[in-house]
């Protein structure tokens, strides 16, 4: 909780037009958190999910009406 609130501080004192933007509603860390481990999956596969989840955010914003 201390680290994201202090790191939340730091980069809105630096970027202070996150503050203002629609998208972040003024906050930068969401109030939950999640540990996990990647369990025996290898590097290659937790590099593929997040590029995956890169592209589909991509191609979502694309879209005419976000869906």
């Amino acid at each position: 909780k201390a680290l994201k609130g202090r790191s939340a501080f730091i980069f809105l004192k630096r970027h202070p037009e996150i503050r203002q933007s629609q998208y972040w509603g003024g906050h930068l860390w969401s109030p939950s958190y999640d540990m996990s481990t990647l369990g025996n999956m290898s590097k290659d596969v937790v590099e593929n999910y997040i590029n995956n989840q890169k592209y589909n955010a991509l191609q979502k914003k694309k879209r005419p009406n976000g869906h």
